[in-house]
C-alpha cells in the first residue's frame, strides 16, 4: 500500500457510532410523534362556510353553522391521517380572508410548497417580489392562522436552521421527518391509476395491488394515468 492509499483509507474510514445512539434517536422521533398526536387532541379548529380559518392549541369552540361544523370535522379527520402518514395533501378548503394582504401573499406561496419539500424565508420573499422582506415573511408565517394545512413548517432559514414554529421546533422537525419518509404517490396495478396518498380512490386499493411511485412521470412511463380526483399531475 503506497502513501496515497494510506491517506485515502484514513480519510474514508468509518467511525463507529456510540453504542445506543441509533435507538436513542429513534426514540426521540417516536416521542415527537406521540407529542404531535396529543396536539391533535387539544387543537382548536375554527371554520367559516368558506373554509378552515383558524387552527391553534386550545379548547375548540362550537362552530355556528352546519357547513362550518362539517369543515371542522373534515379538517380534524385529514389532520389525523396526515400525522399518521396516511395523507400527503389536504382537500379541506381554507378561508384566509381575515389575513392582511401581505400575509395572504406569503401564505399563498407557502401553500404551493409540495409535501416533502422545503423552501427558505428568502425564497418566499423573492416569490412575492419583495426580496428584502425576509423578516416580514417570517413574521407573517409565525402568525399563520391555519398551520399544518398551510404548511409553514416547510419553510426554513437560509442556513438550514428550523426557524420558529407555532407548535415548537420539536414538532416542526417531526413533521419534516414524517414527510421525508412518507410515500407521496401510489398506483393500483388493476386500474392503472396513480393517486396522491390520502386520495379516496387510493383507499380502495388492495394491499397486493398497491405500488409506490416517485413521480407522475415514472408512473406514466409504465402505463399509469393520473387520478382525476386528487390530480397528482397538477
Amino acid at each position: 500500500m503506497d502513501r496515497l492509499d494510506e491517506m485515502l483509507e484514513v480519510y474514508f474510514r468509518t467511525e463507529r457510532a456510540p453504542e445506543g445512539i441509533a435507538s436513542a434517536l429513534l426514540e426521540r422521533v417516536r416521542d415527537a410523534g406521540r407529542e404531535a398526536q396529543r396536539l391533535l387532541d387539544k387543537i382548536q379548529i375554527n371554520a367559516t362556510e368558506r373554509g378552515v380559518s383558524f387552527i391553534r392549541a386550545g379548547r375548540p369552540p362550537h362552530p355556528s353553522s352546519a357547513g362550518a361544523r362539517r369543515l371542522v370535522e373534515q379538517a380534524r379527520v385529514e389532520l389525523a391521517e396526515y400525522l399518521e402518514g396516511k395523507r400527503t395533501f389536504f382537500s379541506v378548503p381554507v378561508d384566509l380572508s381575515a389575513a392582511l394582504p401581505f400575509q395572504r401573499e406569503v401564505l399563498a406561496v407557502t401553500r404551493r410548497i409540495r409535501f416533502g419539500e422545503v423552501r427558505t424565508y428568502a425564497w418566499i420573499a423573492r416569490q412575492i417580489g419583495r426580496p428584502k422582506a425576509v423578516r416580514a415573511v417570517g413574521t407573517a408565517l409565525g402568525r399563520n392562522p391555519v398551520p399544518l394545512i398551510v404548511p409553514c413548517h416547510r419553510v426554513l432559514r437560509s442556513d438550514g436552521g428550523a426557524g420558529g414554529y407555532l407548535f415548537g421546533t420539536r414538532i416542526k422537525d417531526y413533521l419534516l421527518t414524517l414527510e421525508r419518509t412518507t410515500p407521496v404517490l401510489e398506483g393500483c396495478t388493476t386500474t392503472r391509476i396513480v393517486c396522491r396518498v390520502g386520495c379516496i380512490h387510493g383507499r380502495r386499493m388492495r394491499p397486493e395491488n398497491r405500488v409506490v411511485f416517485a413521480s407522475v412521470t415514472d408512473a406514466r412511463a409504465v402505463g399509469y394515468r393520473p387520478c382525476k380526483v386528487c390530480r397528482p399531475a397538477a
